[in-house]
């Protein structure tokens, strides 16, 4: 998901090599075949139920290992494979050792499912990805957990509407730029901030394809820059802090992401595919 090539929940290439033809702006942007779209949206009605049932359990009292406990069977139950489990990070210790993602307040991403009880007012963002037969989908939502601030429930309503916002943008021979420059601007006029050091990304065959997908934009991001093309298939990702937009490591062990001031974060993503006249939705259990 990070900038500059660091992915930092990179699983190796699984499959053959795409055809020259369906690579696009010497990128290596996989266009998708309307199969293949398909059995992404196979592998994404896994991820949503995964995150419907984490919706339900998610509870004062609960653990976080409790909830992933609950997802690697779904998981197993449906034929998937879960895309985080056993995945390296040259820089971390140990290899990501669970099937979700599990993030509590200041936590960003990349949160370690632990005996970690939720309490009334904290909120996670529960981040799945699942392979099945050979494709992936990938989601992530955020959680309130009993009753949380006014100001948290703010932060979580923008950061979910401006992944809406992204999809109602979201058309073919638009730059993402375009794009990403609304979504950043839509949430610092919300008094929010965006984050900067990750990113959303192509998915397919590979949890992380190119284009990487950022949700702001400067000066400094042009080479990144994209044409939206039918048959892109891109995983969405806006991450809203509560404070300032930097970030940092919650330890040596090199996977969790916090806030570098500790306020609250959010997170939303879906699987979309660019089509004809607009976007697919992968991940929404349609």
């Amino acid at each position: 998901m990070g900038l500059n090539g660091v992915e930092m929940l990179r699983v190796p290439w699984r499959g053959r090599l795409p055809k020259v033809s369906r690579l696009t702006h010497g990128r290596g942007i996989i266009l998708k075949s309307r199969r293949e779209i398909e059995l992404i949206r196979r592998a994404g009605r896994v991820v949503f139920r995964v995150l419907r049932k984490m919706e339900e359990l998610a509870a004062p009292g609960v653990t976080t290992a409790a909830l992933n406990d609950a997802a690697e069977e779904m998981i197993a139950k449906e034929g998937g494979i879960p895309l985080f489990k056993g995945v390296e990070n040259p820089q971390a210790k140990r290899p990501f050792p669970a099937a979700l993602c599990t993030s509590v307040n200041e936590e960003l991403v990349h949160g370690i499912p632990s005996d970690r009880v939720l309490r009334d007012g904290d909120i996670v963002s529960v981040d799945c990805g699942v392979r099945l037969n050979g494709y992936c989908g990938d989601s992530a939502t955020t959680i309130a957990i009993g009753q949380v601030s006014p100001a948290t429930q703010h932060l979580l309503g923008v950061t979910r509407r401006t992944l809406e916002l992204a999809i109602e943008w979201i058309r073919p021979g638009l730059m993402w730029s375009e794009v990403a420059s609304r979504m950043q601007e839509y949430v610092e006029g919300e008094k929010l901030s965006v984050v900067r050091e990750f990113v959303g990304h192509g998915i397919g065959r590979d949890m992380h394809e190119e284009p990487k997908v950022p949700n702001f934009w400067n000066d400094s991001q042009k080479r990144m820059d994209f044409k939206l093309l039918p048959k892109m298939v891109l995983a969405v990702e806006p991450m809203v802090n509560l404070g300032g937009h930097a970030v940092d490591y919650a330890g040596d062990d090199r996977w969790v992401v916090v806030t570098k001031d500790r306020k609250y974060a959010a997170h939303y993503e879906h699987t979309l595919a660019v089509t004809e006249t607009g976007v697919e939705v992968l991940t929404d259990g349609r």
